[in-house]
């Protein structure tokens, strides 16, 4: 079983959910995990599920492991996947950023399901969180300044 994690600096990397083996992924939540999408390991095509056909979302490409965001015109590199189960987001004109892992993983097609169905939303989400909390305090160290006590 493929199991995935996003890296936290300086904490333990926490649990996202896995991939089974036929390409199923699955969100780790208190209760029964949840499918959220598959990868098709023949192809590396990659589908979120919905409540009707699933929706192609990207794919991977099964020699090199760079992950692509599916859209109108040319696909967009979002990230790789490195056959240790590292994986990375693509930054522009910089290092790529290690984002998670994915432990005992069976081939590159489950790490980059693993990269856009779990950790890539939840990495945008700890950023986002990271962001909201960094501009509160400023907010409050603002009003402090200004309205001292």
């Amino acid at each position: 079983m493929n199991r995935v994690y996003r890296h936290q600096p300086l904490a333990p990397d926490e649990y996202l959910g896995w991939v089974d083996l036929q390409g199923q992924v699955f969100e780790a939540r208190f209760g029964p995990d949840r499918k959220i999408g598959r990868v098709d390991p023949a192809s590396g095509r990659i589908y979120e599920a919905r409540l009707g056909p699933d929706q192609l979302i990207g794919r991977v490409d099964l020699e090199t492991g760079r992950v692509y965001l599916a859209r109108i015109g040319p696909d967009q590199h979002i990230g790789q996947v490195h056959a240790d189960g590292k994986i990375y987001l693509h930054r522009r004109l910089a290092r790529d950023e290690y984002i998670g892992r994915v432990r005992e993983m069976s081939s590159l097609a489950h790490g980059g399901a693993a990269l856009l169905l779990l950790v890539q939303p939840a990495y945008d989400e700890a950023r986002q969180r990271a962001e909201e909390n960094a501009e509160d305090t400023g907010d409050l160290e603002a009003g402090q300044a200004t309205n001292p006590a």
